[in-house]
């Protein structure tokens, strides 16, 4: 086994989990099977109980582990299904340790960092390295391992030792370090600055570790003698000093590595300089240049809680992509804060009421992702109601599945006091109520956690269409409130059609409106399986749905897994009118300026 250890210094936040992604992403198209790791160094034993303003997402596995959101990056650009182990935390780690303790396994000895954590650390890692998660028998070539947080934290000490003691126990040849680092532009000076590098290369060597190719992240490439003088300083060769510097989207960042020639160093490294070949990265050049060239938008309303962190929702912003991409659009992200639909808003910061109301009826569709606790809920309502009512395309997931049905029972039904257990424990319409497996004392890994089986009922609908008229799909779930079955009789009755339940057929988990062009709910989250190049099913009748595409995607005019080229017209329906599509087009709207980003009115992706 081979391994890629990926570092950073200086500071947070500078793409280590793309970088190592991007590095998985070159070696496999050199014809290697890759694996990842990533190292956390915070005490939790996973990243359940996090809050996303303090981590961003929680990424869900299909064995159920709840973990880092780096992990998403992994599996979306390497297209494999990763387990719970392929995280590793301190908290994990310790408690490892602790249970071994316990059980005597120790044999008497004073249990201490070095050597039974670092130990501890090197068993794990070669351990999980040999599980092969690409769906092929047998371990993989490659293990790319990203340590998180910065070179120097605290935390990250006993991993750099264990580390660095690893590197040695494998050898040489099969280990190479990249270190990921900042080289900024001070505007007064305007030149690009080695220093911070330099401190953190040296500080990284003081530590055990000498890295074997920096890569720089800058605005602009490296100048020639500034990768010079890091060569000189960091005692690294000018040939494995990579720039990553800003690119229009984050698909052309294995094509920098690539024509910079860093899988010929990290295969020299490796001595597999003789068994890979030269890296085939077709379909990335198309997706890459695809992207830069999409003009015509379709704007998607996200009524959320963290709208004000764009990574508490980073699947879903990549499942959203990857859709907008297969529809031939250029993707534009309004971020409405659920709360400032509300009534409380509209008496107490006018001025947000009317920006948020505004956002939500100049939408294409609108997307209610999944989240917890009852801030905002009143305007998630309210945002279903308005995407029901006024025929605009929705998508719920999870709690806005359940919102949806909540919004229902209210208006269709005339049950006013028609709540969700989790908001309201003592209403008397409970359309959504607490799972019965639940634990009520204990938060982490307790919800109804991984991949579950969806079976459809009805097979004639938009959703079994879109999955391609399969008997059922599994998805991966993340909740501990249900839709109550005690009320689905009368909601189906009402017109709210639950298309897909689970092996039982108790537990709802895809529900349509049938006259609606397209309100769809989904108790999963199928963020979490959509790849690049093929987009998740319901992404996919959204943003088909609010481009006027849905029909002829169902009829099969367009296809999900038909990467677009360059000789791809803008609209690949665009014979159809308007009327025979079945969704009024409405006009296209400006652009805001920039590849990823937002300003309170809009992100481009």
């Amino acid at each position: 086994m081979k391994y890629v250890l990926v570092t950073g210094g200086v500071v947070s936040g500078l793409g280590k989990g793309v970088t190592a992604s991007s590095i998985g992403v070159v070696l496999k198209a050199c014809g290697l099977r890759v694996t990842s790791i990533k190292i956390d160094p915070y005490l939790n034993t996973d990243a359940g109980t996090m809050s996303p303003f303090e981590h961003g997402e929680v990424f869900v596995l299909d064995d159920g582990g709840e973990v880092d959101l780096d992990l998403g990056n992994y599996e979306r650009f390497l297209d494999v299904k990763l387990t719970r182990d392929n995280n590793i935390t301190t908290g994990k780690i310790y408690q490892f340790v602790i249970d071994k303790e316990r059980r005597g396994d120790y044999l008497g000895k004073t249990v201490q960092v070095v050597p039974h954590i670092t130990d501890a650390i090197q068993e794990w890692i070669e351990r999980v390295a040999m599980i092969p998660v690409d769906g092929q028998e047998g371990p993989a070539d490659v293990c790319v391992i990203e340590l998180g947080g910065t070179i120097g934290d605290i935390e990250s000490m006993p991993f750099i030792e264990a580390l660095g003691q690893f590197s040695y126990h494998v050898g040489p040849g099969n280990f190479c370090l990249v270190h990921v680092s900042l080289v900024p532009v001070i505007n007064v000076v305007g030149e690009q600055k080695t220093k911070p590098t330099q401190h953190s290369v040296r500080g990284l060597r003081g530590l055990g570790l000498t890295p074997n190719i920096l890569a720089c992240r800058s605005a602009k490439p490296l100048v020639e003698n500034v990768k010079e003088k890091l060569s000189k300083v960091c005692h690294v060769s000018a040939a494995n000093i990579v720039t990553l510097y800003d690119v229009a989207n984050i698909w052309r960042i294995p094509l920098l590595l690539r024509d910079q020639k860093a899988h010929e160093a990290i295969l020299r490294r490796l001595d597999l300089l003789g068994v890979a070949g030269e890296p085939k990265l077709d379909e990335w050049v198309s997706r890459a240049e695809i992207c830069d060239t999409l003009h015509e938008p379709v704007r998607i309303a996200m009524v959320g809680k963290y709208t004000g962190l764009p990574d508490s929702y980073l699947s879903v912003l990549k499942a959203l992509l990857h859709a907008s991409i297969a529809c031939y659009r250029k993707l534009v992200v309004d971020w409405v804060p659920a709360s400032d639909l509300e009534d409380t808003t509209e008496k107490e910061a006018p001025n947000l009421y009317e920006k948020a109301w505004s956002l939500l009826k100049g939408a294409d569709g609108i997307l209610v992702p999944g989240g917890f606790g009852d801030r905002g809920v009143q305007g998630k309502i309210l945002a279903a109601k308005y995407a029901r009512e006024n025929n605009i395309p929705f998508l719920g997931i999870c709690l806005g599945m359940q919102i949806a049905v909540i919004e229902f029972a209210r208006s269709v039904l005339n049950m006013q006091d028609a709540n969700s257990t989790e908001f309201d424990p003592d209403t008397t319409s409970p359309c959504v109520i607490f799972m019965p497996e639940g634990s009520k004392t204990h938060m982490g890994g307790t919800m109804r956690l991984g991949s579950r089986t969806t079976f459809f009922h009805v097979t004639d609908c938009k959703s079994a269409k879109l999955y391609g008229n399969v008997n059922y799909v599994d998805e991966r779930h993340r909740h501990r409130y249900e839709v109550n079955p005690d009320m689905i009789m009368e909601l189906e009755r009402a017109g709210l059609e639950f298309v897909g339940k689970d092996e039982t057929g108790r537990r709802m988990e895809i529900l349509e409106l049938p006259l609606h062009p397209y309100f769809v709910g989904v108790q999963f989250h199928p963020e979490f399986k959509s790849r690049p190049g093929k987009p998740s099913a319901p992404f996919l009748g959204l943003i088909a749905a609010s481009c006027g595409q849905l029909a002829a995607l169902l009829q099969g005019t367009t296809h999900s897994s038909q990467l677009p080229t360059k000789n791809t017209p803008s609209n690949p329906v665009s014979k159809l009118n308007a009327c025979q599509i079945g969704i009024t087009k409405k006009p296209a709207k400006s652009l805001l300026d920039g590849s990823f980003h937002s300003n309170g009115n809009g992100m481009h992706v």
